[in-house]
């Protein structure tokens, strides 16, 4: 059994370190002292307490549990003592709060910190630096940025502020970046001008690069569109065909304008071939500053094409970025694996989504990819249009920005929709586990409790937007005066692109089964206490529309993906109100408005239920359904596929995507249970190096494959299948 440090780093349960500091304080006690049976009674309560927990305790929960003992024995003088003596080592280890983080972090013994980021790898040195700039990051934001209300109530699990290891800086979340414009108009890279581009592998080039530099100034996902591209293949088809015709010409030959056409498309597909290869494997090889590939989502839209050859054209595009990601990466091994980036969402419509529609050949070569490879995302053309709505009554599909969050539609000054360009501020997130139970299961105090906590994530985002208000566009000129978000001019303030529905800032909220569990004693799927979930749902829509008419900023509410988080939230509730049956008795809580994953209910079952949060969650929201091997099943996948394009506007399919470096098993990779510890094993070698296993799950809209901490772990571990 270990234990986890105030640095991160795990060891080994040691009894023998809780009966010393039991006797220290016990000989500086006049009255009342402990006999040594007693003391020893306490070591060993707490060692049973820890063994029962099934994670790793943390060394200020086991000395709570110490201190409650030592109470418990009537032992008061004792127990003053002993919480001197913590207070007298806490002021000690505050004259430094980062040292001994920073250390452990270039040690990699910082367990919390290796499993806090399942896409960084943190033995790598950018991966250490930015985790090292992140604590000194998080130890201004704690100890000067903040109001010290809203740093404790993060502490307490009561709100997560999210990316405090940013903050210090004035970073925004994600973003759709303006590809079209950047490419069409020119931008600059490094002080160097990058100029439009003549061929589609020279425009695809160009993308890998702004990617990495957007990427390397923020701090969330970003999403770019393929039909930004698209233009650039009629470009390079008329180069190649100059170029066919310039040779036909010098070799004295003669070619019909048919066969002339034939060998101009064929040396097209050749270079569509290579322009997409370029963006898969740049973007999986790149390392941006903050030492990980850029979460990148690539967005395939055809009814985005402005006419029918650019369709056409686009559809290419796709075609074969579906082609090369179905094929997969080779790890160092040499065998073709799952990447993580950059993620794909598919968009179905009317020409696609049908047996005999135009595009049906895309979609079945979609369904195929996420059999194998987890990805493309779909989103719904039909529902979106429904769901998105702007201020002149028109629906508009779009993607997101990054994994799941979604700007609100928005009308430019030219009477136009505009959506590249746009970005999120930034997220907190209330824990509604925490709010119910806080409440005691009084309703009318749930309502109040509920308040002053929308209250206090409403003071936590003005201090996200106010760190942004007033930053010069020269802190970021890809993103600010070069196109990707804006062309503003150098020393210009960011302000006017903060207000009026331009961006958006993010309530996010976790936990509404667990909430809806202790409110009424039933699961949200229930009949009968669906209603409450979708009140708590409206409760906070209403909320960012008061936040909003006071403001002039666009407040979002926003199911939160908990990669971390949901681990952390979950210790934090054990601590605060113990283990209560089925709200705090797993090491994680359920991600947004999810069903809870041990539920069994049917993929289509599911999907129609969770639609409804879905409308109520504008500022982002993603539904999955887990899956057993589909490729041999492709008929089934489209038929899901066909019921999100009918009943959901953003779905995804969750399967397994695993193989074992050392007996090259390429099944799904075990979880088991290792004294008292949750290990990845391959089931044919037993091998749980987890640096000689690759092993791909989706576990917050993007694909993980760095491993994840225990909390996340167990949920991935307990999920049931819905197909």
């Amino acid at each position: 059994m270990n234990i986890i440090k105030r640095n991160g780093a795990e060891e080994k349960f040691n009894i023998e370190k809780i009966v010393n500091a039991i006797v220290k304080a016990n000989k500086a006690t006049e009255k009342y002292k402990l006999p040594d049976e007693e003391i020893k009674e306490i070591a060993e309560y707490v060692e049973y307490k820890c063994n029962k927990m099934g994670r790793a305790a943390h060394v200020e929960e086991i000395q709570d549990m110490v201190e409650n003992q030592i109470m418990a024995k009537g032992a008061y003088d004792l127990s003053r003592n002993y919480v001197r003596y913590r207070f007298q080592r806490s002021l000690v280890r505050k004259s430094n709060t980062t040292d001994n983080k920073i250390l452990s972090l270039i040690e990699c013994a910082n367990e919390e910190v290796k499993q806090e980021n399942s896409n960084k790898n943190p033995t790598v040195n950018s991966v250490q630096r930015d985790y090292m700039a992140g604590e000194v990051s998080r130890d201004l934001t704690d100890r000067i940025l903040l109001p010290q209300d809203i740093v404790e109530a993060h502490k307490q699990g009561i709100i997560h502020f999210h990316d405090s290891d940013y903050f210090a800086q004035h970073m925004h979340n994600c973003d759709l970046v303006n590809l079209e414009d950047m490419l069409q108009n020119g931008t600059v890279i490094s002080e160097t001008l990058i100029e439009k581009p003549h061929s589609f592998s020279t425009a695809c080039n160009i993308a890998t690069q702004i990617i990495a530099q957007v990427a390397s100034n923020q701090y969330g996902g970003q999403s770019i569109s393929l039909t930004h591209l698209a233009p650039f293949v009629d470009i390079s088809r008329k180069k190649i065909r100059k170029e066919l015709i310039d040779e036909i010409q010098e070799l004295g030959v003669e070619a019909t304008e048919e066969k002339i056409n034939e060998i101009t498309e064929e040396r097209l597909k050749k270079e569509i071939t290579r322009g997409v290869q370029t963006i898969q494997y740049q973007v999986v090889t790149l390392l941006t500053t903050n030492g990980q590939a850029p979460f990148v989502t690539v967005f395939m839209y055809l009814n985005e094409a402005k006419d029918e050859q650019e369709k056409a054209d686009l559809a290419m595009i796709i075609e074969e970025t579906l082609k090369q990601r179905y094929i997969g990466v080779k790890n160092e091994a040499g065998v073709w694996v799952t990447p993580a980036f950059p993620k794909l969402i598919y968009v179905l419509e009317e020409d696609n989504v049908y047996e005999g529609s135009k595009y049906y050949y895309l979609t079945e070569l979609a369904a195929k990819c996420t059999a194998k490879r987890m990805v493309p995302d779909y989103i719904s053309e039909k529902v979106m249009l429904q769901l998105k709505v702007d201020k002149n009554g028109e629906g508009h599909c779009y993607t997101c920005m990054g994994c799941r969050s979604f700007l609100t539609p928005y009308i430019d000054e030219n009477g136009k929709p505009k959506y590249y360009g746009r970005f999120n501020q930034g997220v907190v997130t209330i824990n509604l586990v925490d709010v119910a139970l806080s409440s005691g299961k009084d309703m009318k105090k749930f309502w109040e409790i509920f308040d002053e906590r929308l209250d206090l994530c409403y003071r936590a985002l003005m201090c996200r937007h106010n760190r942004l208000k007033g930053t010069l566009s020269d802190v970021a000129p890809i993103l600010w005066q070069y196109g990707a978000l804006a062309r503003l001019k150098k020393g210009e303030k960011i302000d006017k692109l903060l207000y009026g529905g331009y961006s958006t800032i993010s309530l996010g909220y976790a936990g509404l089964h667990e909430c809806t569990v202790y409110m009424t004693g039933k699961s949200h799927t229930d009949p009968e206490a669906t209603p409450f979930a979708l009140e708590v749902m409206q409760h906070m829509n209403d909320a960012c529309k008061k936040w909003k008419e006071k403001e002039n900023i666009d407040f979002s509410l926003y199911g939160t993906p908990l990669e971390s988080t949901t681990y952390k939230f979950a210790k934090c509730l054990q601590k605060r109100f113990g283990i209560v049956k089925g709200v705090t008795d797993r090491n994680y809580i359920t991600n947004s408005y999810h069903v809870h994953v041990t539920e069994k209910i049917d993929a289509f079952t599911k999907l129609k239920f969770e639609s409804q949060f879905q409308r109520l969650s504008p500022g982002g929201a993603i539904s999955y359904v887990e899956v057993p091997n589909m490729q041999n099943n492709i008929p089934a996948v489209l038929d899901v596929m066909r019921f999100i394009y009918d009943n959901i506007m953003y779905a995804e399919l969750n399967t397994k995507s695993d193989y074992c470096q050392v007996c090259g098993y390429d099944g799904e990779i075990q979880i088991t249970e290792d004294d008292g510890k949750l290990v990845w094993e391959c089931p044919n070698c037993g091998n749980r190096d987890q640096n000689k296993l690759n092993v791909a799950r989706r576990t917050c809209g993007y694909i993980g494959t760095q491993f994840w901490n225990q909390g996340r772990t167990q949920e991935i571990k307990e999920r049931v299948l819905h197909l």
